[in-house]
C-alpha cells in the first residue's frame, strides 16, 4: 500500500536570520526610525515581516476595533503610479479600492491614524518607483504635521553583493531626496542582513528535528551539518562566496530528502537522499525534465485489457 505524503511544515521558524531581521524591524517600529534593509532573495524576509505584523496586532489587542501597529505591503510591480501603492495600503487595512484616488488618498491619511499604524514596512522595495517614494514622503509628512504622528519606515529590498537598492536614488542632489535621506537613521541608514553560518545551520537543523520527530522517530539532522553547509555554500548557490546559507536552499534540501525518506518508510533521513537533494540544487539545477505520459499501474492495465479479450474470443 502506497504511503501518504509527508506532512510538511510551512510555518514560521525563528532562525538567527529572522532574529537579526526582526530586531531591526522592531527598532524601526518602536523608535520610529527609517531604514533601507537588504537581504538576499530566499533569506526569509517576507516570512519575517508577516510574523512581526501578526505579533504586533496581537499585542495591540482588539479592544476598540482593528489595530495595525505594523502595516506591511508589497511594492507594486509594473504600476509606477502612487495610486497603486495607496491601494495596496488600503487593502492591507482591510478596505476596498472603490472611488476616485484623489478622494481616497486623503482618507488614507486619517485611516492610518484611526488604525494605530506606527510603522510602515514595504517588501520588495527595489520595485518602488519615483512616484511611490514621493508618495511615502508625502504620507509621512502629512501624518507628522497634521496629527503629530511619527511613523517608522522600513524599505525591505532583495539584493546580492555590495550593491544597495535605492541608494542611488537617495544620493541624488534634488531637495526631495536630500529630505528623504535626512530622515534615514543616522547610524544605520542602509543595513544588510546576513544569512546563516555553519553553527546557525546546526541550530536550524535541531529545530527541524523537533518539528519532524512525529514522522521520523530517529531523526538526526545535526550529524549532517558539515556536509549540508558545504553543499549549500557551493559556488552555484553562493556566487558571492559569502560562506552563508540561505534559508530557502536549506529548506528545499531538507524537505526533499525527508519526503524521499518518508516514502520509503525510513525512521531517519537517508544520507543518499540528502546527497541526491543537494545534487538537485547544484549540479542538476538547470536540467530540463521531459514530462510525458504517466505509466499505468497493473490494475489499470488489467481493466483496460479485459474488453479487448472479450471482443476476441477464441
Amino acid at each position: 500500500m502506497k504511503r501518504s505524503a509527508l506532512p510538511l511544515f510551512d510555518g514560521f521558524i525563528e532562525t538567527p536570520f529572522e532574529r537579526r531581521f526582526q530586531g531591526l524591524l522592531r527598532e524601526s517600529w518602536h523608535k520610529r526610525r527609517w531604514h533601507v534593509i537588504v537581504a538576499e532573495p530566499g533569506s526569509g524576509k517576507t516570512m519575517g515581516i508577516g510574523d512581526l505584523r501578526d505579533e504586533a496586532s496581537r499585542q495591540a489587542g482588539t479592544i476598540g476595533g482593528r489595530c495595525y501597529p505594523v502595516l506591511a505591503v508589497t511594492a507594486p510591480k509594473n504600476d509606477p503610479k502612487e495610486a497603486a501603492l495607496g491601494n495596496f495600503l488600503l487593502t492591507a487595512l482591510g478596505l476596498g479600492g472603490r472611488g476616485h484616488w484623489s478622494e481616497r488618498k486623503y482618507l488614507l491619511f486619517e485611516l492610518l491614524i484611526q488604525y494605530g499604524v506606527e510603522c510602515l514596512v514595504v517588501d520588495d522595495a527595489h520595485d518602488l518607483s519615483m512616484p511611490h517614494l514621493i508618495f511615502l514622503k508625502e504620507l509621512t509628512d502629512h501624518l507628522q504635521l497634521s496629527f503629530s504622528q511619527m511613523v517608522g519606515l522600513c524599505l525591505v529590498a532583495a539584493g546580492r553583493g555590495a550593491s544597495i537598492p535605492l541608494k542611488d536614488v537617495f544620493d541624488q542632489p534634488e531637495t526631495m531626496w536630500m529630505q528623504f535621506r535626512r530622515r534615514l537613521d543616522r547610524v544605520h541608514p542602509y543595513c544588510r542582513i546576513a544569512s546563516h553560518t555553519e553553527g546557525e545551520v546546526r541550530d536550524i537543523l535541531l529545530a527541524l528535528e523537533r518539528i519532524y520527530r512525529p514522522s521520523f522517530p530517529a531523526l538526526n539532522l545535526q550529524q549532517w551539518t558539515g556536509s549540508i553547509y558545504t553543499w549549500l555554500t557551493h559556488p552555484l548557490l553562493d556566487p558571492q562566496k559569502s560562506g552563508r546559507v540561505l534559508m530557502d536552499h536549506l529548506m528545499k534540501l531538507i524537505t526533499t530528502a525527508l519526503e524521499w525518506s518518508y516514502a520509503q518508510g525510513e525512521k531517519d533521513v537517508s544520507p543518499k537522499h540528502l546527497e541526491a537533494a543537494a545534487e538537485l540544487l547544484t549540479l542538476r539545477r538547470d536540467v530540463a525534465y521531459l514530462i510525458d505520459s504517466v505509466p499505468r499501474n497493473e490494475e489499470d492495465k488489467g481493466r483496460n485489457e479485459e474488453p479487448s479479450k472479450a471482443s476476441h474470443p477464441k
